[in-house]
């Protein structure tokens, strides 16, 4: 199914959705606003074959139900979000019944590789966790993400690989460079099998006095699942795939340094350049002025060095080609307001605008305004 809209009403706390899908799309707005339900939905909608074959590999019954299915795949007590008889869910202007998702065969081959929030949980003990090791109550995208990336550490490709970062063929080196500098410091990403089970440690490069995942700041907790995830992803760029693929990214930006941010959305651009549909939630500001400087480049014809200038780093032939190509892609921004529980399209991002939505960058700037503004009264009273 090729999707290009979706939308949704009386969704758990979704009033009414839109959303029109560019090569880019971002999701903004408080917690409990339905970004995260919306994309689960999104995931459910493209690879129901997938994920219905998977839980029963997995061993999970729902008797051929959508209220015991829907607290399996959302998580428990999460059924209540489907209310039969108000709810509906419609694909380029098409209801869609979600009892026949879920009583769908065949296709089994996955197009939305989908990165959870919760991510952090994958590496409990230091080793991502498979399907099994989670809850029946937790979510499916957070128990698939752990199990893909399980499998990826056991493959030949890894299985044997002492250093999983900076000494991979899976990032350019360029973007390699800035995660060094901002989240590894001096620190290697290794696997350690020296006590008999295999772990990931970070290490200096001397190989000496390894840290364990539980040592780890918050920053480096927090990205490495997500730079497995990338891993997963180049993976899936080489060999056979169907046409149409998207990437879920649910708040990238988690625990890091805004230097760390601006790193890390790199290899989320390269995506793009994969010809991957991307989809990031995000309550960071840095995320939204990307997108905003996508658009004033390709408004004013900018040259692929600016694009690379915003990173601070250099205009090689082939990240130049990469720039190019990214400056043709269409991104779009939607913010979920919590007061009407409405989705709104704020894709112009006019810092000019009169409506604070767009402005305030779907409320990520809006506590600067505010500590800018009283600060101002207060200095002007000051100097009366």
């Amino acid at each position: 199914m090729t999707i290009h809209t979706l939308e949704a009403a009386h969704l758990g706390p979704i009033e009414h959705a839109q959303v029109c899908f560019g090569d880019l799309t971002v999701f903004v707005g408080p917690q409990a606003t339905g970004k995260s339900i919306l994309l689960q939905f999104l995931k459910l909608l493209v690879d129901s074959g997938a994920i219905v074959a998977e839980m029963k590999r997995q061993g999970l019954d729902w008797d051929k139900q959508l209220e015991p299915f829907l607290d399996i795949y959302l998580g428990e007590g999460m059924s209540s979000v489907w209310n039969n008889g108000q709810s509906t869910i419609r694909v380029n202007d098409q209801v869609i019944d979600p009892k026949k998702l879920i009583a769908r065969h065949g296709n089994t081959e996955e197009s939305l590789f989908f990165i959870p929030a919760q991510r952090v949980l994958t590496l409990g003990r230091g080793w991502p966790r498979p399907f099994s090791d989670y809850s029946p109550g937790d979510p499916f995208v957070v128990r698939d993400f752990s199990e893909k990336i399980r499998r990826l550490m056991e493959s030949p490709d890894f299985a044997h690989r002492g250093s999983l970062f900076p000494k991979t063929r899976w990032l350019r080196p360029e973007f390699r460079d800035l995660l060094q500098k901002t989240i590894f410091g001096k620190y290697v990403l290794r696997v350690d099998s020296s006590r008999g089970q295999k772990r990931l440690v970070l290490s200096p490069s001397n190989a000496s006095n390894p840290l364990p995942f539980m040592v780890w700041s918050a920053g480096q907790r927090e990205f490495i699942p997500l730079l497995l995830g990338f891993y997963c992803l180049s993976r899936l760029f080489h060999i056979p795939h169907p046409e149409s693929r998207w990437a879920v990214i649910e708040e990238p930006e988690m625990g890091l340094h805004p230097r760390a941010i601006a790193a890390v959305l790199l290899p989320v651009l390269e995506l793009l350049g994969w010809n991957y549909r991307v989809c990031i939630s995000t309550h960071s500001p840095h995320v939204l002025d990307l997108v905003w400087a996508l658009k004033v480049f390709q408004q004013n014809h900018a040259s692929p060095e600016k694009l690379l200038e915003l990173f601070e780093i250099r205009a090689t032939p082939n990240l130049k080609a990469l720039a190019t190509e990214i400056l043709t892609k269409d991104a779009r921004v939607y913010y979920f307001d919590p007061t009407s529980h409405e989705t709104k399209d704020i894709s112009e991002l006019d810092p000019g605008s009169e409506d604070i939505a767009v402005s305030g960058w779907g409320g990520l700037t809006e506590f600067s305004g505010r500590v800018g503004d009283v600060v101002a009264e207060v200095v002007n009273a000051s100097s009366r």
